[in-house]
């Protein structure tokens, strides 16, 4: 449900619904400068919203123009600075959104399903917005990206907060690991070169790629799709495997080369532009038991060195981790707000059932994980800070409470940015809005 939910929040503003708009008699409800809002697009991001009968629908209707009012003032801002949007722009960000929508409810196949409409038609009628939303996005940043809030503002906001309307906080962790992978010896580097091996000569004799990727592909987010990645454009893949990809022609087979994934061959699908999508199979190389021992006795050392002084974590995380969280101190990086406070609730489990004993300041003994890749390694953290459910303040959320005031700030700003650009751009709105209780005033220049 919350897929679907999430899906629909997505998609309203893109008017997919458009055998709504055969039942309304549509009519121009608001106009900004060049930029006019007719009663279907209303009506259509209404139905999608699937709102109740208990909701005050003239309210909801309300929100929704003045979203509306808000993009076509910032879209004509955009024409009047003359923003200039690529066709590699739209189409990249097109493909991006759509792979992860459709990662989100499951195929290609459940998203036609659920609009109706085969994936070339979504992308068509998502291409447009798209393109309306960098132009938006563009000028939102010339307006308020480089705001700040300093330490100052956040306390004044702070201070502004009724005390019985501050926020209940959920319990928190920071966590700090090392990451040590096993050294992955040669013989099981050739042992895995020579299984691909053997599946490239069986694709080369006239099996199926997709079958095969099925079968043996260790990449699991592809292998049941039959090894397919789906359009990427450059900068977004290995390198290496990049390089490969992009020259392959259509059909085409390509050698077995490595990344730090593994090994892979690859095979072209389609090319659409600068983007392409590809099939591949991963085959990995095995981690002895000997290499997986060797990597948990190198971080009991590193655990010793730090207990006894000789070195802090953060130096230790530097010199030792395999992971990219060594040039933060190790410190794992909450993936929803980018901060390094962890909701307890959102704690990956596995990580969850090593500090959930833990005092702060200690560090556990090393225990088996998982790298980006997928890849088994051996992993020691550190809890760093631990609080228990309670009423916001400065001092444990500080990064919360300044995000929360730099939003307020940027809001305030958009305010003043709307009432300096009503009183010279064309603004009207159809009278039976009139009862709309508008954040921003447009019935008034």
């Amino acid at each position: 449900m919350k897929n679907k939910f999430f899906l629909i929040l997505f998609f309203a503003a893109n008017c997919f619904f458009v055998n709504a708009q055969d039942q309304i008699v549509d009519q121009v409800v608001g106009v900004v400068g060049s930029k006019s809002i007719l009663l279907s697009d209303i009506e259509n991001q209404y139905i999608q919203m699937g709102v109740g009968g208990e909701v005050n629908n003239f309210e909801t209707k309300c929100q929704i123009l003045e979203e509306l009012m808000l993009q076509k003032m910032l879209l004509n801002q955009a024409d009047l600075d003359s923003v200039v949007v690529t066709d590699e722009q739209v189409e990249g960000e097109t493909e991006r959104r759509l792979r992860y929508f459709i990662s989100q409810i499951g195929s290609e196949k459940k998203l036609e399903e659920y609009f109706k409409k085969s994936i070339v038609e979504i992308k068509d009628e998502l291409k447009e917005s798209i393109r309306d939303q960098i132009m938006i996005d563009d000028v939102q940043k010339k307006i308020s990206g480089d705001l700040k809030a300093t330490p100052s503002e956040v306390k004044a906001y702070y201070n502004t907060i009724p005390k019985d309307s501050l926020p209940k906080v959920s319990a928190q962790v920071e966590v700090a690991q090392i990451v040590k992978s096993p050294i992955v010896t040669k013989e099981s580097k050739v042992e895995a070169r020579e299984r691909l091996a053997e599946m490239r000569d069986r694709i080369i004799k006239g099996e199926d790629f997709a079958k095969i990727a099925i079968l043996y592909s260790e990449d699991p987010g592809s292998a049941k799709k039959g090894g397919e990645l789906g359009f990427y454009s450059r900068g977004e893949l290995y390198p290496e495997f990049e390089a490969v990809a992009f020259a392959l022609k259509d059909k085409e087979l390509s050698d077995i080369i490595e990344t730090k994934a593994g090994y892979h061959i690859i095979q072209m699908i389609e090319r659409r532009g600068e983007q392409i999508n590809v099939r591949h199979i991963l085959i990995q190389a095995q981690v002895t038991t000997e290499a997986m021992l060797a990597a948990q006795a190198l971080l009991d050392s590193v655990a010793t060195l730090i207990s006894t002084n000789k070195m802090t974590f953060e130096e230790a995380a530097q010199k030792y981790s395999d992971d990219d969280t060594k040039n933060n101190g190790g410190i794992i990086l909450n993936q929803y707000a980018g901060t390094s406070k962890i909701d307890v609730d959102k704690v990956d489990p596995s990580l969850f059932f090593v500090v959930d004993k833990m005092r702060v300041g200690e560090i556990s003994k090393p225990v088996i994980s998982r790298t980006a890749d997928g890849k088994q390694a051996y992993r020691i953290v550190k809890l760093n800070f631990r609080s228990d459910p309670h009423i916001a303040n400065l001092k444990d959320d500080y990064q919360l409470i300044q995000d929360v005031a730099l939003a307020d700030k940027k809001a305030r700003t958009m305010t003043e940015w709307v009432n300096k650009k009503k009183a010279t751009t064309f603004v009207q709105i159809n009278g039976s809005y009139l009862g709309c209780d508008f954040k921003y005033n447009w019935f008034k220049k």
